[in-house]
């Protein structure tokens, strides 16, 4: 592998030469935005994350780039939503903002993800604008995450969730298992972990 020859780089190449939409989101994009100062700064493993019918190309999946890419092709969220710009030392490439981000950590739980982790994710971003997070809630696709994401913003007590019109979120019907053997929740009709549901969240 050659100096300087970062995995930022080539997603730079995927953006702005191939127009694709892959990008750095989850846990990775979190990092990134400083978000979560108990992320490590040069992580070992990087999500990616592109369109259900997005694939990394060869090259890209054949280098060396020094860490683990885990990439999840899926189109819960709009690929051209929820995305910010950021500057690097020699160019500029499109991560997660920190609402997308968090949703997809939610995509991934339970099994790549843990939700109490996500939880103190959430805890993070209390300076959000309501329209974002309306617009993202309505466009998502998954039940399983909307319902995860108001209930752990509820959770943290963030006051911009009082302006969100929870009347044009589609939040499904039934109930949903995220955790085993975990606690239900009936308001969001979601078994989530017993950590969360049960204990104080200044216990977390």
């Amino acid at each position: 592998m050659y100096d300087n020859v970062t995995y930022e780089g080539g997603i730079h190449a995927l953006q702005y030469q191939s127009g694709m939409s892959i990008h750095p989101g989850g846990k990775t994009a979190l990092g990134m935005l400083g978000l979560s100062h108990y992320l490590e700064f040069s992580q070992k493993l990087v999500t990616l994350f592109g369109g259900g019918k997005e694939k990394l190309p060869s090259w890209f999946t054949s280098t060396d780039w020094g860490t683990t890419i885990n990439y999840h092709a899926t189109s819960f969220l709009p690929t051209e939503m929820g995305l910010t710009n950021i500057s690097l030392k020699k160019f500029s490439i499109q991560i997660s903002n920190e609402t997308r981000a968090i949703m997809e950590c939610l995509y991934l739980v339970p099994d790549e993800q843990d939700l109490v982790e996500c939880f103190q994710f959430m805890e993070s971003i209390n300076k959000v604008r309501p329209i974002v997070v309306q617009k993202l809630l309505e466009a998502c696709t998954s039940i399983k995450v909307k319902r995860l994401f108001l209930y752990l913003a509820e959770k943290a007590n963030h006051s911009w969730l009082q302006h969100l019109d929870l009347e044009k979120i589609d939040l499904g019907k039934g109930k949903r298992s995220i955790v085993k053997d975990g606690a239900y929740n009936s308001k969001y009709q979601i078994t989530v972990s017993k950590e969360l549901e049960e204990n104080d969240q200044r216990n977390l």
